[in-house]
């Protein structure tokens, strides 16, 4: 069993026209079942994931009764987020699950043209009749977060629980404001881009990665912006020579690196981990489940984060 819980990254599934890399039901399947093998129960989507078939696919499947789906509605409007949207959006989001109990609810990114209190009253009223289980943030400020936390104390909304944001051994920018603010209002964290898009891997170190390419993923454009700068391409460069001297696949590190090295802890909700493949995704598992990095390679990652962190991507959108 791993340090820190793992959750099912689904980014990858759909239908092919939609951006979808994976979608067949049985590969799909699978990768539940190998996660639920390994003590995993939860997966993790959006409605905006293969233009809402990522969900779809997802509805397809067995939880074999233990499973748990979480997901997110996004605001690519002003207004989205109003209360009345916010409802026409969560239904979309079940039907397409095909009923499946939505443990978390998030909201994928801010709409700051509607006041916090309308799109939490629409939330709320959606949790009352038992819609979601928890309230999820993703792509917020620390700031904003404290703020909305504040909202739901004193006119009782629904409170957020879990954040999801980007972490990883070259996207630490969490830890200086939001980590503190998420710990003092005993909010949970869950991890996306465990391994950079690609980039933390033996073969991708040195290129752009192939989720980085538009004909292979629809957030290629992400990706790039996020992580093809050069003190970050210089770094992990410079971080793979350390690695293969000790004889480690950089993703291994990278995934071994969230486990003990980072701020994380294990009661935060987890590392979200995709896979294309049960074989893929074995590895992955079993990496995670391995004890702390040798103390030069630790450090090795701790120097990494100090050379790009003047050039680090925001954690907010």
């Amino acid at each position: 069993m791993s340090h820190i819980p793992i959750l099912l990254g689904t980014a990858q599934l759909g239908a092919p026209e939609s951006g979808g890399r994976v979608s067949d039901k049985t590969v799909v399947q699978e990768l539940v079942d190998i996660m639920l093998k390994h003590g995993h129960i939860g997966i993790d989507t959006a409605r905006i994931y293969g233009q809402g078939t990522s969900e779809e696919l997802i509805g397809t499947l067995d939880f074999r009764d233990v499973a748990r789906v979480d997901t997110k509605i996004r605001a690519l409007n002003p207004g989205d987020f109003s209360a009345a949207r916010i409802k026409e959006q969560f239904k979309e989001c079940v039907a397409a699950l095909n009923g499946k109990k939505i443990r978390v609810l998030y909201l994928h990114t801010p709409d700051r043209s509607v006041p916090f209190e309308d799109t939490l009253q629409g939330l709320t009223d959606i949790w009352k009749y038992g819609g979601f289980e928890e309230f999820g943030l993703s792509n917020f400020m620390a700031w904003e977060v404290a703020e909305i936390a504040g909202l739901c104390a004193q006119h009782g909304f629904v409170p957020p629980t879990v954040y999801e944001g980007g972490y990883n051994i070259v996207d630490r920018q969490i830890e200086a404001e939001l980590l503190p603010c998420l710990r003092k209002l005993h909010i949970r964290f869950a991890a996306f881009c465990p391994l950079a898009g690609g980039l933390l891997t033996d073969s991708s170190a040195a290129a752009a990665p192939p989720n980085f390419s538009p004909a292979r993923s629809y957030v290629a454009s992400y990706y790039t912006e996020r992580y093809m700068r050069p003190a970050i391409t210089t770094a992990v460069a410079e971080l793979l020579q350390v690695v293969q001297a000790h004889g480690l696949p950089l993703a291994e590190v990278a995934l071994r690196w969230l486990q003990w090295h980072s701020m994380l802890r294990p009661d935060d909700h987890g590392v979200i981990v995709a896979a294309d493949s049960g074989a893929q995704l074995e590895a992955n598992l079993t990496d995670c489940e391995k004890g702390p990095l040798p103390e030069a390679v630790a450090q090795a990652c701790e120097d990494a984060w100090g050379k790009v962190k003047g050039d680090a991507p925001n954690y907010w959108v």
